[in-house]
């Protein structure tokens, strides 16, 4: 039964095209995109786009298949396999069995007489739009093989780069979530438990105890309705996010988040720096690069920016004065590929400053973990001190009374 599919396509001038269309499957849509001269990007669910987001149809057990997938695939044409021999050995050593299922039909596509760009375009949940261009570049340049190990560099860069990121914030995140609970335990069960204590009345209670003791049982009255209504806000929150006009709103105040915005920054510009890179290497044109490459930037404020950079581009202005003139990127990577447009090495100039800003990516989550964290600690530590200490006051006024 045919559905609507929300899309995300570039056009052959570098244009990025969002839309719907109206299939039987995603396949389809991809298919009768290509047949309007797109590039598919993104092919999902009216619904997603609705919310805001798209179902990921790959976890990153997948991703880690479709890096594998790529590195069999460069070491097997490297090695003169044909490229069907090698489609059939890849299927036989990938685990996930999902992807399996698509490296089956890929092959079944090659033999049916398809490219070998335009079968992975039939999966573009599993291939983006650069991972497509890529093929079909080495395929007409009949460098196939170098284009695979580009694209595994590719994929296991920005791997290790996502990686290195989560599992910098995982610890400080732990670290919060631990604390609050048990800042809320204490006041939600070890309190009221030592209030009755004070409940003749007889007793007089030191000020930071009695506030104690009625925030203890504030929580205990209104916690419930007050969590019901962080719930609804943030998934408030969440839809007006997935609005055009919210996307662009929260996407630029994480830029503008101290620290932590500039880790952004760093890490989009990294990513756009290796998607250009490997596309300009094996001979997708400017233009049409950086409509794939703002295509996959995560965020809408700097993607959004490459609209001018790539005009400027049409207009024979080169790339780094209007990336300059975007002020969204780093001024050093305007400084860079100025100096490749006049060496006429701009591909490596892409990845010198693709490699420069992982590096600087990671600095900044390490300098932001190495602050967030004893921050954390520190206001954990003065609130759990806070109850300790208004409660051995009201015992230190027990015994005194005593």
């Amino acid at each position: 039964m045919p559905s609507t599919f929300f899309f995300r396509a570039v056009t052959a001038s570098g244009q990025v095209r969002t839309g719907n269309l109206t299939a039987g499957s995603p396949q389809q849509a991809a298919g009768e995109l290509r047949k309007q001269g797109l590039t598919p990007v993104f092919i999902g669910a009216e619904a997603q786009k609705a919310l805001g987001f798209k179902l990921p149809e790959f976890g990153r057990g997948q991703r880690r298949a479709v890096l594998f997938f790529t590195q069999e695939m460069a070491t097997l044409l490297s090695s003169g396999i044909p490229l069907d021999r090698a489609l059939s050995i890849a299927t036989e050593l990938t685990d996930q069995q999902r992807f399996k299922f698509v490296v089956q039909d890929v092959l079944r596509l090659i033999k049916g007489g398809k490219s070998l760009g335009d079968a992975l375009a039939q999966h573009p949940s599993c291939f983006s739009g650069l991972y497509v261009n890529m093929v079909r570049a080495g395929e007409a340049s009949g460098s196939l093989a170098q284009v695979f190990e580009r694209l595994s560099e590719f994929e296991r860069t920005r791997d290790d780069l996502r990686s290195y990121i989560i599992g910098s914030l995982v610890y400080p995140a732990l670290l919060a979530v631990v604390g609050m609970a048990s800042v809320l335990v204490i006041m939600y069960y070890v309190v009221p438990k030592f209030a009755q204590v004070f409940e003749s009345g007889t007793l007089k209670m030191p000020l930071p105890t009695r506030i104690l003791i009625e925030t203890s049982a504030a929580i205990r009255t209104w916690g419930w309705v007050a969590l019901g209504l962080a719930a609804v806000a943030a998934v408030a929150f969440y839809v007006w996010v997935g609005t055009a006009a919210g996307r662009l709103w929260w996407d630029g105040a994480r830029l503008r988040i101290p620290l932590l915005g500039e880790a952004l920054r760093k890490a989009e510009t990294a990513r756009f720096a290796r998607a250009m890179g490997t596309l300009v290497a094996n001979g997708v044109p400017l233009v049409q690069s950086l409509g794939i490459a703002r295509a996959i930037l995560h965020n809408l404020v700097m993607a959004n920016s490459l609209e001018a950079v790539t005009q400027g581009v049409k207009r024979g202005e080169g790339i780094a004065g209007p990336l300059t003139r975007s002020r969204q990127f780093p001024p050093l990577a305007s400084h860079l590929l100025s100096v490749g447009e006049e060496t006429g090495k701009l591909d490596a100039m892409f990845h010198r400053m693709a490699d420069v800003y992982d590096a600087d990516t990671r600095a900044a989550i390490r300098r932001f973990t190495s602050l967030f964290e004893p921050l954390i600690i520190l206001v954990m530590g003065i609130l759990i001190g806070t109850l300790i200490l208004s409660m051995l006051l009201a015992i230190t006024s027990i015994n005194e009374v005593t």
